[in-house]
């Protein structure tokens, strides 16, 4: 079982992602993952707007950058568990003594039912509550995800365990969000780096940790949860510790809001208004109603335009993508580590590497996120053939893991497999994010994640879950080669139509090398840039 992408890493190591409405997808060791590449690039999104104003803080240099130091220690404190990856080995250990069936058919699955429940209410509470509360209430999870495993015996227990995970997941889009209310807008892209970069060393150092207790220290299944117990525990007093932000995205801007025109409306009163108030309350124009300055405020006016999305081809490309690529992605990572158990059943703890393979796979993660940055492309010609192929490549890979006999081919395939996802992420976060406001852009992630949690859950209930076909773990993995081999054809029938039209459309607008459009690279959106009009005619600040 592991923690996610992004990215990701904790969910289980990575992912989820990932309503994530806000996530975004950190890593999760042992097929619980959280991808905190996803979940990083939503927050980016979910920061406040320019139309607040530099916080105080930005007016305070060495208070928000301890601050954000202190956020960040917690995050990479928060991300190392070092018996994550080998949770599922655990669970089939004697130790515990779980079917293979047990734990694919009948546990794992209430991973994604849970998160997908927890996922909206975590969305807004995050917001409501500003973000403090929401990661004491994940620090909580943790810590009796590690009790579960360390107390229990039954199977009811290890699935009460699988859905305090889920909430796990779910709450992380309140760290991945948190560390934008603490800086100006100016500084969101340096912090989101230093937020992102300390998750991921987290995940890298708890991976190497459990698998050097493990190969080298002859640690114990039990002994190394423990530890994690510890881990988790300190990380939910840095938690209690944590400052209590001020303004969130949502709910307190609207309650700020209304506070300052209520000043405002005060300011304007004259004396004589205030000498007799009788008749200034007589002559004052009714306040408006509670109803209609809900159906003004911006969170309302970002869902209106949200279905606007569907009609921009590039959008709907990557929030697709973003949707059914994310569901096989986040399957894999839920059931590999249960995959590898069967195809080399290690009879002693020192013969499992799981931790190493995650430590690797979150390596080469970063590699391709970074290399990404670099990539310079027309996005609007050869968006659907690049996602094509690097989906052709995963199908690839997914049916070598599930046809192998051989541990360390199963090994390589993963780690390639979560690289090729990488790459892509940071490319359509820029993609999503570049033509959105923040508050929309957290609005449309959020969407895509929760989408994509429910398409889980339906390929759960059918294929693993036991009320389904509860099919074992080799049948799985040729169902999501299946799965991404459908995606594969119509990424290229899509690629040709649009090659097509593009080339044959140069002729009339006069297409000649140089009236093409240039390739684009991924850089940052200025901070400071206009919002587009929202569909009703008002508009919103990025």
């Amino acid at each position: 079982m592991v923690e996610d992408d992004a990215a990701g890493s904790g969910d289980r190591l990575e992912g989820e992602k990932e309503l994530d409405l806000k996530v975004l997808a950190s890593e999760d060791t042992d097929g619980h993952v959280e991808d905190g590449e996803v979940e990083m690039a939503v927050s980016a999104s979910e920061a406040p707007s320019l139309a607040e104003g530099l916080p105080v803080e930005a007016e305070q240099p060495r208070k928000w950058k301890w601050a954000v130091i202190f956020l960040c220690f917690y995050g990479f404190m928060s991300s190392i568990k070092p018996g994550e990856p080998f949770i599922t080995p655990y669970l089939l250990s004697s130790e515990k003594n779980f079917t293979r069936k047990e734990v694919t058919n009948e546990i794992t699955p209430v991973l994604t039912y849970s998160y997908m429940v927890v996922l909206v209410p975590a969305f807004l509470l995050t917001d409501l509550l500003r973000y403090k509360p929401v990661l004491i209430i994940q620090g909580i999870s943790q810590v009796v995800i590690w009790l579960i495993l360390l107390l229990g015996t039954t199977l009811f227990e290890m699935q009460m365990m699988e859905f305090f995970y889920g909430i796990t997941m779910a709450c992380r889009v309140a760290y991945s969000s948190y560390i934008f209310s603490l800086v100006s807008p100016v500084l969101y892209q340096r912090v989101a780096g230093y937020s992102r970069t300390s998750v991921l060393l987290g995940v890298f150092t708890s991976s190497v940790l459990g698998q050097l207790c493990m190969s080298l220290g002859n640690v114990s299944f039990y002994t190394l949860n423990a530890i994690s117990l510890g881990f988790v525990s300190f990380g939910l007093l840095l938690a209690l510790c944590l400052p209590w932000p001020k303004r969130s995205l949502f709910f307190n801007q609207m309650r700020n809001q209304e506070r300052k025109e209520l000043a405002a409306l005060e300011a304007t009163k004259s004396e004589l208004d205030k000498m007799k108030p009788k008749e200034s309350e007589a002559s004052s124009a009714a306040p408006p109603c509670s109803s209609s300055r809900w159906k003004d405020s911006i969170f309302v006016q970002m869902l209106l335009e949200v279905r606007n999305v569907t009609r921009r081809p590039n959008l709907r490309l990557w929030s697709l993508w973003w949707v059914f690529n994310s569901t096989g992605y986040y399957l894999v990572l839920f059931y590999v580590h249960i995959l590898w158990n069967k195809v080399y059943p290690a009879t002693e703890n020192k013969d499992v590497y799981n931790g190493g393979v995650e430590a690797a796979s979150t390596l080469l993660s970063a590699i391709t996120s970074f290399m990404a940055g670099y990539v310079k492309i027309r996005w609007n010609v050869w968006s659907e053939l690049v996602i094509g192929i690097i989906t052709a490549l995963q199908a690839g890979l997914l049916l070598l893991m599930g046809t192998t006999d051989n541990i360390w081919v199963c090994y390589t395939a993963y780690v390639l497999f979560r690289g090729f996802y990488q790459f892509l992420v940071p490319i359509a976060t820029f993609q999503i994010a570049s033509s959105l406001t923040k508050e929309l852009c957290a609005l449309v992630f959020g969407i895509n994640t929760f989408l994509g949690t429910i398409l889980k859950s339906i390929i759960s209930l059918i294929f693993s879950d036991k009320r389904g076909l509860a099919l074992d773990v080799h049948s799985q993995f040729l169902v999501y080669f299946i799965y991404f081999t459908i995606l594969t054809v119509v990424y290229f029938v899509c690629a040709a139509v649009v090659i097509f039209r593009h080339y044959r459309n140069q002729p009339r607008e006069g297409g000649g090398a140089k009236d093409q459009a240039t390739p684009t690279e991924l850089s940052p959106v200025a901070v400071n840039s206009e919002a587009e009009p929202l569909s009703n005619g008002k508009s919103a600040k990025a």
